[in-house]
């Protein structure tokens, strides 16, 4: 079984502050390191590395090939990776501060001038049984979710960023979100928290499987739910831990693996990450997870 991930791919500029800039204020930064990102290359790689068949689409400029490398470095498949001569590749301006928390502004570069034709191109040769995983960094979301259900491909929706660009999306072709509370809550209306918003997404998108993940995770199959606790580790960054999370769940549930597992191999994945500085450099490999044993859990 194999999953395509058509995502962003962005070269993230991280800079090391005490604190985030507020408005007017002018801070200097101890540190700047240049790493590469985008949610659709993080969770590409950690897909790979949790051992999945693999397989991205995006777009980036000549500034961006590098990326391009790394991926195929890492065991995932680039064929559909273009490298652009009419425009830059995506970037992310990202403060890191003191306590590992980040705050990010974003350039979409390359990732929103994928077109229609770059999509039939992309999925040409892909049907039922194949898995589709979208974030929403990327231009055409709406038509690539359309092509994919006539497709019959199984489509899991990372929708970040949440936003109105969200609307336009065939929601109900969605058979899997992976999503944090703030966005589950930006798609139900729903202001509570925890199993009463993950109840709220199966009110709204029944048909779907929903995996909602922040300071530990939830997932609900049917009305089935199995909870899982976040595990407890001396925090460095935290931006890749959402894409490793999101990895190594679909890896562990497309090879078979019981939910919980598939949970609790996740939760170790993203706490191994954040540990770690960066984006894509932060994620673990699969035997690192395996042998991985934290202290407590939140």
């Amino acid at each position: 079984m194999r999953i395509l991930n058509f995502g962003s791919l962005n070269i993230d500029y991280v800079y090391g502050v005490d604190h985030f800039a507020a408005k007017g204020q002018t801070i200097t930064s101890h540190a700047l390191d240049v790493f590469p990102g985008g949610k659709g290359l993080n969770q590409s790689i950690a897909l790979a590395r949790a051992g999945a068949d693999v397989h991205h689409a995006g777009q980036v400029g000549r500034d961006g090939m590098f990326l391009r490398d790394l991926l195929e470095s890492c065991a995932v498949g680039v064929t559909s990776v273009v490298v652009r001569d009419d425009v830059r590749s995506g970037n992310a301006i990202i403060q890191n501060d003191a306590s590992g928390d980040n705050c990010i502004v974003l350039y979409p570069g390359a990732n929103r001038a994928i077109d229609r034709d770059f999509v039939d191109q992309v999925l040409d040769g892909y049907g039922k049984g194949d898995w589709l995983l979208l974030q929403n960094e990327i231009s055409e979301l709406p038509y690539i979710v359309s092509r994919a259900k006539a497709r019959g491909m199984f489509i899991v929706l990372n929708p970040s960023p949440a936003d109105s660009r969200l609307d336009e999306v065939d929601l109900d072709a969605i058979g899997c979100f992976v999503l944090n509370e703030g966005e589950a809550a930006m798609l139900t209306g729903a202001e509570e928290d925890g199993e009463t918003l993950i109840r709220a997404m199966r009110a709204r998108f029944s048909q779907a499987d929903i995996a909602l993940g922040e300071c530990g995770s939830m997932y609900l199959r049917g009305d089935h739910v199995v909870t899982q606790s976040a595990y407890l580790v001396d925090t460095v960054d935290t931006t890749a831990a959402g894409d490793t999370f999101t990895g190594y769940l679909l890896a562990d549930l497309m090879s078979g693996e019981p939910i919980a597992h598939a949970l609790d191999f996740a939760a170790k994945a993203s706490a191994l990450a954040v540990s770690r500085r960066g984006a894509a450099p932060s994620i673990p490999m699969r035997e690192e997870v395996a042998v991985f044993t934290p202290c407590a859990r939140a």
